[in-house]
């Protein structure tokens, strides 16, 4: 059996509150991968401006978010438009509101850390917090409403404020193998026929797959 499409609004039937993001997102500084999805009974359809915060034009950072993400209710992604100068003596944003005089608003003064990227097959718990230039890694697991400020490895699984790493999810040997296998690279009917041995955690089988 085939994957579904990507760019279904409402892929589980009699449910309105999740949707695919490729079907939702249409923003030239977000990216998001197939499969990647968003729940929120409010309405997902909203997941840019609920989710996405301080993503200014002008700053130009993106959020790119892998394959097979799952997104929980109200996850914030905050951008690096967050940032105030902190340079002089106040870090009031005098020049966004056209103050006459006030400095030029550059990177280097706002400090900026870059774009902001979730791998593949992650999972972003209820209201967990994604500070600006964060990198989470393939496979990792955000808890509910943790905060991340640091770059996560893949496969950890990271809970609290701030948030700390308590575990990887499966041995280092484990986890060097599913980042070089790549699965959610692979076409949609090699992912069908493997899906036993995915979400049945069989290496043996992934790797006689490749």
């Amino acid at each position: 059996m085939p994957l579904p499409d990507p760019r279904t609004l409402h892929p589980i039937p009699g449910w309105k509150g999740t949707a695919f993001l490729k079907a939702v997102v249409d923003h030239p500084l977000i990216e998001v991968g197939d499969y990647s999805y968003y729940d929120d009974s409010r309405g997902p359809e909203h997941f840019v401006g609920r989710c996405v915060r301080y993503h200014f034009d002008f700053i130009g950072d993106r959020l790119i978010i892998g394959k097979f993400v799952a997104i929980a209710q109200a996850a914030q992604f905050i951008m690096n438009g967050a940032n105030h100068p902190m340079s002089g003596f106040s870090t009031y944003p005098f020049q966004m509101f056209g103050f006459e005089g006030a400095p030029e608003m550059t990177p280097d003064k706002l400090g900026l850390r870059g774009d902001t990227v979730i791998g593949n097959d992650v999972w972003i718990g209820r209201e967990a917090v994604i500070m600006p230039g964060v990198t989470i890694g393939d496979g990792a697991i955000i808890g509910t409403r943790a905060q991340v400020s640091r770059d996560v490895p893949a496969y950890a699984v990271v809970v609290g404020n701030p948030g700390q790493i308590v575990k990887m999810r499966f041995p280092a040997e484990t986890i060097a193998e599913l980042l070089a296998i790549r699965w959610w690279d692979w076409d949609a009917e090699t992912i069908s026929r493997n899906l036993g041995a995915i979400a049945g955690a069989n290496i043996d089988a992934l790797r006689a797959a490749v």
